[in-house]
């Protein structure tokens, strides 16, 4: 390993052979034995996948449609982040177990890596998918704006790390498909991160349903409106702003940058776009998994 490979190592590791950040790992005891409650409600999602967005439809949900309620705090403490963890700053599980219930829960970790007391307690889980090539342009500018990453480099050599598993949570080959295996259980509702984008109010009133709620008209036009790009953009408890520029520098990158699908369009040549379709299909055979990869 060369002096740039193991710069670009550093503040990784490894879980049962998932590439993770060292802090995460460092406490990864608390995370395994994490004690789940019947009424919990999981987001999981591979990194950069519409985790914010979806999150703060849930919260707005259980918060029966009081948006004002909702920018009372940030995404980050209304649903914490399970597995994360930065010495004194961050503790995910700590501010889930001071929780009231019902808690809402955001992790990125597949079924296997995810606490056993979730699926012994039979908890909701809602799993979230985006066409691999948006999240790769997605996960690139988060590596630059996100002082823990190492320099990406360029984005075609970020493209070849992102098709080997060489980023935090590994392939998104492999949890995709895992979490894709799960959704035949019914405490687990797979969506599409396009299908959000293409018709929202559809999938907001599958979401009512699938948490055992009533989709009321006025409900769904709340969430509908309160969780546009546009206004999650501008709504400081979701748009990340409220961290220092050390944990999230976004005068590099905004957290929201786009919000559409199709933007690999205008990152990928053709070539590698080419190179890509490859190992998908490689990766992917086998699976009866299809994601939209436009609209």
């Amino acid at each position: 390993m060369d002096s740039s490979e193991s710069d670009y190592f550093e503040n990784f590791g490894r879980v049962h052979g998932v590439l993770l950040y060292k802090h995460f790992i460092k406490y990864w005891d608390a995370v395994e034995s994490f004690q789940a409650r019947e009424d919990d409600v999981v987001i999981a999602t591979y990194p950069k996948s519409g985790t914010t967005w979806v999150s703060e439809i849930v919260d707005v949900i259980y918060k029966e449609g009081d948006v004002e309620k909702c920018k009372k705090d940030a995404i980050f403490n209304r649903v914490p982040f399970l597995e994360c963890r930065n010495e004194d700053k961050i503790n995910g599980v700590k501010q889930l177990e001071e929780k009231a219930s019902p808690r809402i829960i955001k992790t990125h970790l597949t079924p296997e890596l995810l606490p056993a007391s979730f699926w012994e307690k039979n908890c909701k889980m809602i799993y979230v998918c985006r066409n691999a090539k948006d999240v790769a342009v997605s996960y690139y500018y988060f590596f630059k704006m996100v002082p823990v990453h190492p320099n990406p480099g360029t984005f075609p050599e970020f493209v070849e790390k992102f098709m080997d598993g060489l980023v935090p949570y590994g392939s998104w080959y492999d949890h995709a498909k895992s979490w894709w295996e799960k959704r035949k259980t019914s405490q687990v509702l797979f969506i599409f991160y396009e299908d959000l984008i293409e018709d929202l109010r559809k999938e907001v009133i599958k979401l009512i349903q699938f948490l055992g709620r009533k989709p009321s008209e006025e409900l769904v036009n709340k969430i509908v409106h309160h969780t546009s790009f546009q206004e999650m953009k501008n709504n400081p408890t979701t748009n990340y702003t409220m961290l220092p520029d050390d944990m999230m520098n976004q005068k590099i990158c905004p957290f929201m940058r786009k919000g559409i699908s199709g933007d690999w369009k205008n990152h990928f040549t053709v070539a590698l776009s080419e190179k890509f379709d490859e190992h998908y299909e490689q990766q992917m055979k086998g699976s009866t998994l299809k994601v939209p990869t436009e609209i």
